[in-house]
């Protein structure tokens, strides 16, 4: 399109704002260039392998500060929950990046405005013209409008990409804080199965002490080997050892947590408990369909998608010419006394159409990038729709599978806890040797061992499965929300 400002009627002062008004209605008549976007689509099944029958995700709003972790029924989870996400440093990094890409959403839709801008000069100068030399004043104000009209759709266009990249953010931080929620109450879960296990170590301990002052005895009567002493001596040295490594790796994950809270470690403990773990949390049937669709990487790799296509009007926009609209009013005077008299007026209206002729192929690589990167990001999105899901179809295979397995195991337990009676009173009467007691002890503390081990792995594979669904399995906001940090804005 091409504007031609006249000498007349635009030049008679009473419709220069007349002019203005049309030529700016004409120059909004434009359509935005590049591809309007769609959902990349994805193949994926309509059902889980494992059981759970969820319908395709489609990426929308999400909101991860529903108080998931309510459902395992442990206060001083829910304590640490809620100070991890006032005080992690990963969660204020992407809070901050939630703020930058406002920002940049803002100065995108600054486009669509003329700029406007005032002026005041003065000055005093010598001339020579033509032999007549002069010195004298000159002052002046004026008033500047621009505005550059969107007829290709650019701006329209890094609007379009400006928001989506707006909202990609605020994904990210959303995936962010369920991260770092599900991250720490794995470590709390394994913190805590640690506990039992250094529990279940120190009884063994006090049981094999036991047993070692039994065979001593036995030694002492003539009734027991020297062997059978060293026997009971290792097996009670090699269990109390054991206890001190599960020291280790408790304070590991205390530190852990730690900095998860956005504290040092030394600034930070947990005090150890002797209660059971708690229960692992049922696991629905038939899991709601909305659950996936909240992930909040599925919508910020979605939002990504949607900002690499407007990216790709951005660039095909720069291959039409720009057309730039001017405007100014102001007063210039030889000096102050005059500078608001009527002639001292001066006012102008003008336009200019600039377009590139060659540039090298700049614009064409500019615009194969931007094809490029958009297919990069609905691989991406595609990808991280297929992970999803199979995160998903992990998580609901382990707790199934684990649930089977700790059944069989309490089972071993049990009789593993018989044999070790039976063992220890058939030594006492004489008729056994201490190796079958050692073999029976060791047999039912491996088994205790797997058993509270198993327990853990429930916990932490159904944290895993929450994460995986997008923060829960209520499609419903429940009464507990937890109240984060908020996002600083103007």
């Amino acid at each position: 399109m091409i504007v031609w400002l006249g000498a007349y009627p635009c030049m008679r002062e009473n419709l220069s704002m007349r002019c203005l008004t049309t030529i700016g209605a004409a120059l909004l008549i434009g359509c935005a260039a590049g591809p309007d976007y769609l959902q990349p689509p994805v193949d994926v099944p309509m059902a889980y392998k494992e059981g759970a029958q969820w319908k395709i995700a489609r990426p929308q709003t999400v909101e991860t500060r529903q108080a998931w972790w309510a459902i395992y029924g442990d206060p001083v989870l829910d304590d640490l929950i809620v100070q991890a996400i006032r005080a992690n440093q990963n969660i204020a990094q992407a809070e901050a990046q939630v703020r930058q890409a406002r920002a940049l959403a803002d100065a995108a839709r600054a486009g669509f405005f003329p700029s406007l801008g005032a002026t005041a000069d003065g000055a005093r100068a010598r001339t020579n013209s033509n032999g007549n030399i002069a010195v004298g004043n000159s002052v002046g104000i004026a008033l500047q409008a621009g505005w550059e009209p969107d007829l290709w759709g650019g701006v329209r266009r890094a609007a379009e990409a400006g928001e989506a990249g707006s909202q990609a953010s605020a994904d990210d931080l959303a995936a962010a804080r369920l991260s770092i929620q599900a991250l720490l109450a794995q470590d709390y879960f394994q913190l805590r199965t640690t506990d039992r296990l250094a529990d279940l170590y120190r009884r063994t301990v006090d049981a094999y002490r036991k047993s070692l002052s039994l065979t001593r005895h036995q030694y002492d009567v003539g009734v027991a080997l020297r062997s059978d002493v060293a026997l009971a001596q290792t097996q009670m040295e090699s269990a109390d050892a054991q206890r001190i490594e599960l020291q280790l790796q408790r304070a590991q994950l205390e530190h852990a947590i730690a900095i998860l809270l956005g504290k040092t470690p030394a600034a930070f403990s947990l005090v150890a408990v002797e209660a059971p773990l708690v229960s692992v949390p049922a696991t629905p049937p038939g899991l709601p369909s909305q659950l996936l669709e909240r992930r909040p990487d599925i919508a910020a790799a979605e939002r990504r998608a949607a900002q690499a296509n407007a990216n790709i009007g951005v660039a095909r926009a720069a291959w039409f010419p720009t057309v730039q609209l001017s405007a100014s009013d102001g007063r210039s005077s030889a000096g102050l006394s005059t500078l608001f008299a009527a002639p001292s007026r001066v006012w102008s209206l003008g336009t200019a159409l600039a377009g590139t002729l060659f540039d090298g192929g700049l614009r064409g690589a500019h615009s194969d990038q931007a094809v490029a990167a958009y297919d990069g990001a609905a691989a991406q999105y595609r990808q991280t729709v297929l992970a999803g899901f199979q995160e998903v179809e992990d998580s609901l295979a382990a707790l199934r599978l684990l649930d089977e397995e700790s059944v069989v195991q309490e089972r071993a337990v049990q009789a593993a806890q018989l044999a070790e009676k039976l063992a220890l009173a058939q030594y006492r009467a004489g008729t056994a040797s201490y190796l079958g007691v050692v073999t029976a002890q060791t047999l039912a503390l491996t088994n205790e061992r797997a058993a509270v081990q198993l327990r853990g792995r429930q916990l932490v594979a159904s944290v895993a499965l929450v994460k995986a669904s997008g923060g829960g399995w209520s499609t419903t906001e429940p009464d507990g929300v937890i109240k984060a940090a908020p996002v600083a804005s103007d």
